[in-house]
Formats: structure tokens, C-alpha cells, sequence
């Protein structure tokens, strides 16, 4: 198959990349390689994708009309796999506008590219932060998530709402996954476990909000990506169940389908600092602080229809992920 993945430069998108190309897809990259962390961390990501003989690589702009519907028109991509998007929940706070133009314009331009292109399946990126203000746990995909906490996590609602709109209108086959807190090799900078391992190793403090006491449901990026792939392959299909009168927000008459993807065991942030400090064989001081604005206390994936749909189910315990990011780490920084 020729697949679009972007955001391909990306972490989750390259090891996504990464998964389809060991396995002989024909796959394009796409990604602005934007300076929201260091650039070099994404050039040698691009680095490994390019080593494989059915790898390319576009730099292009989501937000940008014309380039966008010049590539789908030129590729003729059968499956499109969207993990681009401005990320960081914290930073939609500051800098609101760039969400609306990666995530909204950006999402409407894949999804017309679909639309006018024939493509077979659309996988795109939503999120835990959806479930906002909701409290009832594990949260699970038939829950309603109209209360988001911060601008990302509406700007996510809207894709998985601008899909239906399109999959009920053109009967384009979507399927939104909900990533819960992802981590391994080759992760984002600006996420917790880089930070407490670069700043344990420099000798620095490190903020704990929530004096460390929420949980998350961290998830190996080697499961994540597994789910999405998996995912992928499993092209939506319209639910015969589905009833307007008790309707079920996660299926739909139309191909629509909407997943979370985590790791089902949540995990109090004290406890996950815990296992990096064994890991790294060193001590973290701990700079305890309240909840952040826009932090959820908890969360916690209820993965059962992936599980059910795609045979979804991960696999590696936190003592695993956290030791192989910190030999990747160890490798790659050389501290």
C-alpha cells in the first residue's frame, strides 16, 4: 500500500513510519519540521526513515491549501495515517492561534485530500485530554467529552467531530484514536520523563505537580504504534447497532470509529520517578508542586474495543519502557 503518515519526523509518527516500512509498505512522510523542540531530533529520526528504500519525505505546511491538495492529487495514497499536529497541552495555553492552524486547517486539509482522492481509511490523532473534566474511571469511549480543560484538547473534540461530519457526508472511513501519556526512545523533549531524566543526570531539581500524586496511563510507544498500525488495517465500518435514541458517541450509521489506545494500568506519577531513578541509579530532587492549570488529576484507558476490534493489547510494563528510554537516552546524549 502508499501510505501517508504525517508528522512522520514526529515521535509517534516515526516509529509508526518506522512499523509499515519493516514491513514493506510504500510510505511518504510528511512533516514541517517545526522548531516546537530541537530540530535535530527530528532530523535524525528523518535520518533512520530515509534509510529504507521506500521511504520519501515532503516538508509542507498542514495549513497550506494548495501544497496539500497538490500532493494528494500527485500520490494517490490508498490509507492516510494523521500524526501531525501542534502537540503540548501546556503550550495551547500561550500560543492558542498555532493550534487553529495545525490542528483545525490542517486537519480540514487531510481530510478534503481524502475526500477528493478515494482514500480507503483515514487514521488520525485525538487524545486522553478530551475526557477534560470527567471523573468517572477508566474513561471510556462511549462517554461524553464536551467539558475540554484547554484549547488542545477542543481542538481535538473538533477533528473527531469533523470526521463524522465527512464519514457520514461522503462516507469517507475514519478512525480517531485517543493517545493516552506515550513514551519511549526517541520521545518529545518536552514531556515529563526527558525532563526528569535530564535534569536527574545534571544534578537540577525537577517539578512534581500535583505534589506527584496523579496517575497516568503511560503507554510504551512500541505498543502505541502497534495499536495504530493494527488499527490502520482494520478499515471503519458502519455499527448496525447504533441507535439515534441512545446514541453511542464512539460508532456511528456512518464508518466512524473512535478508540482509546493506552495502557489500561494507571500509574501515580511518584511511582514512575521511582523506576527512572532506579534506572538512572540516581536520586531525583523532587520540587513538589500544586496541579497545573489545565492538568487532569487522572487518567485512565479503557481499551476494550480495540482490544475486541483489533486484537489491541499492550504488553510492556513500565520497569521495561523507562529502561529502554534511558538506554536510548544514555546512547544518543551521551551525558
Amino acid at each position: 500500500m502508499k501510505i501517508l503518515v504525517t508528522g512522520a519526523a514526529g515521535f509517534i509518527g516515526f516509529h509508526t513510519a518506522k512499523l509499515l516500512l519493516e514491513r514493506g509498505e510504500d510510505v511518504v512522510g510528511l512533516d514541517n519540521l517545526n522548531p516546537y523542540y530541537e530540530p535535530s531530533l527530528k532530523d535524525n529520526r528523518l535520518k533512520i526513515l530515509l534509510g529504507f528504500r521506500n521511504f520519501r519525505f515532503v516538508k509542507q505546511e498542514l495549513a497550506q491549501r494548495a501544497g496539500m491538495e497538490e500532493l494528494f492529487k500527485r500520490e494517490k495514497f490508498q490509507r492516510v495515517v494523521h500524526l501531525a499536529a501542534q502537540a503540548g497541552v501546556r503550550y495551547s495555553i500561550e500560543n492558542p492561534h498555532v493550534y487553529v492552524d495545525s490542528n483545525l486547517t490542517g486537519f480540514l486539509h487531510i481530510i478534503e485530500g481524502c475526500r477528493h482522492n478515494a482514500v480507503e481509511h483515514l487514521v488520525y490523532a485525538s487524545t486522553s485530554s478530551v475526557y477534560g473534566s470527567n471523573t468517572h474511571m477508566p474513561f471510556a469511549v462511549d462517554q461524553n467529552v464536551d467539558h475540554p480543560m484547554t484549547l488542545y484538547a477542543a481542538t481535538k473534540k473538533a477533528n473527531e467531530l469533523m470526521a463524522h461530519s465527512y464519514s457520514s457526508l461522503y462516507g469517507i472511513p475514519t478512525t480517531g484514536l485517543r493517545f493516552f501519556t506515550v513514551y519511549g526512545p526517541w520521545g518529545r523533549p518536552d514531556m515529563a520523563l526527558f525532563l526528569f531524566t535530564k535534569n536527574i543526570l545534571e544534578g537540577k531539581p525537577i517539578d512534581v505537580f500535583n505534589f506527584g500524586h496523579h496517575k497516568r496511563d503511560f503507554t510504551y510507544v512500541g505498543d502505541i504504534v502497534a495499536g495504530v498500525v493494527a488499527a490502520m488495517d482494520h478499515v471503519a465500518q458502519p455499527d448496525p447497532a447504533w441507535n439515534s435514541d441512545a446514541p453511542n458517541p464512539s460508532t456511528s450509521r456512518a464508518p466512524y470509529r473512535l478508540y482509546n489506545i493506552g495502557n489500561q494500568q494507571p500509574v501515580e506519577l511518584l511511582k514512575y520517578i521511582e523506576v527512572l531513578e532506579q534506572c538512572l541509579g540516581k536520586k531525583a530532587q523532587k520540587n513538589l508542586l500544586p496541579l497545573q492549570p489545565g492538568d487532569v488529576p487522572d487518567t485512565w484507558a479503557d481499551v476494550e474495543a480495540l482490544v475486541k476490534d483489533v486484537g489491541y493489547r499492550p504488553s510492556t510494563p513500565i520497569e521495561t519502557g523507562v529502561k529502554r528510554f534511558v538506554e536510548w537516552y544514555l546512547e544518543y546524549y551521551r551525558p
